[in-house]
């Protein structure tokens, strides 16, 4: 036996394999010490291998579901060996074969699988071409099918950039790549990386896996035929699906290929920044901690809520399919029939999921019996979307209803052939409804009537034979029998046979009782065998019908998510946005879309961006507001595109091609960033990838260095973002020089949180108001947290020291002056009459009531340094 486990086990030399024994999954050496440690199971060992013991772990085959989730959620890896054989007529040890391999980004089972996210399998290909390196990505959703392709090229600073990008987008659970180029994924979002050899790369072969798959003679029609790399990356992916599932991947029947412009371009920062699906602390949104998708998510199927967290990452810059959405949605909110919609989505189960374990024949016999509850509601669902769509004209709606059409066959087979409440596993019996198959009903009958038949018998036998104490019995030892004591037996007819001789009496069995023995004996052994025969013959029945289950899939969890935007809508009284041509950002009293339910009373404002008016400078008090309003606009331009109503009384949103956000102090130790590093890494992310259709928060930039350095940063920032970029900007700063700007720039203006100061203490209006702020506030703000009183007084003092006394010993000049003054000639003799005459002759010059506050700076300065020289 341990022959057998140590060739499989070369096979699998990097992964777990669990080896069928019995009523136990067994693993041995090396693999019994890190499953015991990984999952605290016991450890013993048994026999020797080379003069060492054997080292062994175990776990019952009814609970492997438990042990599988928690090594696949420490990144292991399990292969299943199962017994393949029969115990009965094998020689030897029984044959057994490894059934399929559990990894990160092959799951399909429910118990092991997240409910509301998927988790794709990933691989990467690169193809250089002189100069060019193309890097190909291809992944695969493995529980419900979806196949994706891109490709991108350029050199190797930007590939790297935009790798990073794409797979924090994707989020992969596993990643695939040659060893030469796992080099690329460091420092990535792939957290699990399975090396796989270079020949699984293979173009060529790879175009042909994938025409096998979709069974297509070209590529064309999928958009994907002048495609190199991402091929290459599908082969490699397809034969390391189909490897881990040990058969084809018939739920895969197509592919979609996206491009660098389809989608809003969000990246890790702004993600993570505006709180999508996780909050800032990377954790899952819950009650205490909400997300926008935690605050959104109303779906009552487990499909819905996959598709809304799609949507909130992967929303189109394509108006037309957020208008779509926005006509559903209002369709719905006007019918009186959501609440009839939302309960009747809440009886369908993840039929997505169920197609998948259908196609992949792992679909358990409860699966069948909620996929058909879920066909079941079509009709009503339909009449519903058709009540909603009766005086609305929403092309969505009618997509959706015409795809929700019953599959007449698929549902007759699920509902002759599955019982009303079948058994959880095959192998427990009571799966296949009654009069579904002759024989099985008659095995059944068999095993259930036995008691009977044996009464039946013994009356009959006695009245045959005249003996009143004939009994007819059962032990495990000798089976059916009839019992006669001795002196009766001159009463036994000639067809019993003598089965045992017994101190008082004798046991016989008749042609007729052996039969029913046989048959008996076997029944219930055989009634098991014909319904798992009859269960495989069931999934089998459904694979055409794959297609038409995945699309349903589609539609349910589209009307789901609109369902939910719509009933969030309603509750929070949030409005239908324009999507318009020209370049704006118009929100009237707009609101955060999760902050507003957290507080008792939230201040709406407005925000105006347009093409003359790109920059907004934000001053104001620390607490005042201003990364909530600059957080809330970047949520209601976001939610706008992907196709929701948004938290506004009114809002018009231009064309937006991608949203950066350089918010919050964080930074990367183990990456050997300081925070100041990490926030001017966003910077440089903004400034070189921003166009003029980006929206760009940037909240506090240069204040993690000195106070010229982050202010001259700041200011060269925000004059790049006005001059060169031209993207929507909203730049909060406590840097008050920056007020200035908007002097030089039209296209530039200051805006402020308002804040009320009495005696001592501070209280925030979070109002946004025209106009520079006057203050900050911070010593306030301070005393608000806490900081001991003697600390405040100590600072307050010396704040009006340094007020009225500049610190700096060298004159700080403006920054904006379109000139420094120019420096005075070197000379080895003190000019002091020509300098005297030159602090004259400035002083005749000024007249101070025509001069500006920056042009007495400059010609204060001046008379300063002419002063000195004297």
């Amino acid at each position: 036996m341990m022959q057998q486990y140590l060739r499989i086990k070369a096979d699998y030399p990097t992964t777990l394999v669990f080896y069928r024994m019995g009523d136990f999954y067994e693993l041995f050496f090396d693999d019994a010490e890190k499953a015991a440690r990984l999952i605290g199971i016991t450890l013993t060992q048994r026999g020797n291998s080379n003069g060492s013991p054997i080292k062994m772990a175990g776990v019952p085959f009814h609970s492997l579901e438990q042990y599988l989730a928690k090594l696949i959620k420490l990144g292991e890896s399990v292969a299943i060996c199962e017994q393949i054989g029969d115990p009965a007529t094998s020689k030897g040890p029984v044959e057994r074969k490894v059934s399929r391999v559990v990894t990160p980004g092959t799951l399909t089972d429910s118990d092991l699988l997240p409910e509301k996210s998927e988790r794709p399998l990933l691989a990467l290909c690169t193809v250089a071409q002189r100069k060019t390196v193309t890097v190909g990505l291809a992944w695969l959703s493995m529980a419900s099918g979806a196949l994706k392709l891109m490709e991108f090229s350029g050199d190797a600073k930007t590939l790297d950039a935009r790798l990073k990008q794409e797979l924090e987008r994707i989020a992969p659970a596993e990643t695939l790549a040659a060893e030469s180029e796992q080099g690329m994924l460091a420092g990535t979002a792939a957290s699990r990386i399975t090396s796989v050899p270079d020949w699984h790369f293979d173009i060529a072969s790879g175009k042909q896996a994938l025409l096998d798959q979709l069974s297509a003679a070209m590529l064309t029609g999928f958009g994907a035929e002048g495609l190199t790399a991402a091929v290459g990356a599908t082969g490699a992916l397809l034969r390391y699906a189909q490897a881990t599932q040990g058969k084809g991947l018939q739920h895969v029947r197509t592919l979609a290929v996206e491009t660098e412009n389809e989608f809003i371009g969000l990246d890790a920062a702004t993600r993570r920044n505006l709180e999508l699906t996780e909050t800032i602390r990377g954790q899952e949104g819950s009650s205490a901690s909400p997300t926008l998708f935690s605050q959104l998510d109303h779906c009552r199927t487990s499909m819905g809520s996959r598709l809304l967290r799609h949507w909130l990452h992967h929303a189109r810059r394509d108006q037309h399919v957020a208008k779509a959405r926005h006509v559903a949605i209002n369709a719905l909110m006007r019918a009186d029939a959501a609440s009839g919609l939302s309960a009747t989505l809440a009886a369908v189960p993840d039929i997505e999921r169920i197609t998948t374990r259908i196609a992949l024949l792992s679909a358990r016999p409860r699966d069948l019996a909620g996929l058909r509850g879920g066909l079941q509601q079509l009709p009503s669902l339909r009449a519903y979307v058709d009540m909603c769509n009766k005086d609305a004209d929403a092309p969505l709606l009618k997509e959706i209803h015409d795809a929700l059409s019953t599959p007449a066959e698929c549902l007759d087979l699920i509902e002759r052939s599955i019982a009303l409440e079948p058994a959880a596993m095959v192998r427990d019996g009571g799966v296949i409804a009654r009069g579904f198959d002759a024989e099985l009903d008659e095995l059944r009958a068999l095993s259930e009537n036995a008691g009977q038949f044996l009464v039946d018998l013994e009356t009959r036998e006695r009245a045959r034979t005249g003996i009143a104490n004939l009994r007819v019995e059962y032990n495990k030892v000798h089976g059916f029998y009839i019992e006669v004591t001795h002196g009766q037996t001159d009463k036994v007819p000639d067809d019993y046979r003598r089965r045992q001789t017994l101190k008082n009496a004798e046991r016989y069995i008749t042609p007729e009782l052996k039969a029913f023995e046989d048959k008996a004996l076997s029944a219930q052994e055989r009634a098991l065998t014909r319904e798992k025969h009859l269960y495989e013959s069931v999934l089998n029945e459904l694979a055409p019908h794959i297609g038409i289950l995945q699309t349903i899939a589609h539609a349910m969890a589209q009307l789901d998510v609109l369902v939910a935007l719509a009933d969030h809508a309603v509750r929070y009284n949030w409005r239908a946005p324009q999507l318009v041509t020209e370049p704006a950002i118009l929100i009237e009293q707009g609101r955060h879309p999760v902050v507003e339910n957290q507080i008792e009373r939230f201040i709406a404002n407005d925000c105006e961006l347009s093409s003359e008016r790109k920059l907004l400078l934000i001053t104001g008090p620390n607490m005042g507001g201003k990364s909530t309003f600059m957080r809330q606009t970047a949520l209601i331009t976001l939610l706008a595109y992907v196709g929701s109503f948004v938290p506004a009384d009114n809002a018009a949103i231009g064309p937006i091609d991608r949203i950066f956000t350089r918010i919050g102090a964080a930074d990367d130790l183990a990456g050997g960033r300081s925070t100041f590093m990490v926030e001017m890494t966003e910077s440089a992310a903004i400034l070189n990838g921003a166009t003029e259709h980006s929206l760009v928060l940037m909240d506090e930039v240069g204040r993690g260095t000195s106070t010229f350095d982050g202010l001259a940063l700041a200011w060269a920032i925000a004059r790049h973002l006005i001059e060169t970029t031209r993207s929507f900007t909203l730049f909060a700063t406590h840097y008050f020089e920056l007020t200035q700007l908007p002097d030089t720039y039209k296209a530039a203006a200051n805006v402020h949180l308002s804040a009320v100061e009495h005696k001592d203490s501070i209280v925030f209006l979070h109002a946004v108001q025209s106009g520079p702020a006057s203050q900050s506030y911070g010593l306030q703000v301070a005393q608000l947290a806490g900081v001991p009183q003697p600390v405040i007084r100590a600072a307050r003092k010396h704040l009006a020291a340094l007020e009225a006394h500049s610190v700096q010993a060298t004159p700080q000049f403006d920054l904006f002056a379109s000139s420094m003054p120019a420096p005075e000639p070197e000379s080895d003799e003190p000019q002091i009459g020509d300098a005297a005459t030159e602090v004259a002759n400035a002083l005749s010059a000024i007249d101070p009531d025509a001069l500006s506050p920056r042009e007495a700076l400059d010609a204060l300065y001046r008379l300063k340094s002419l002063a000195n020289q004297q």
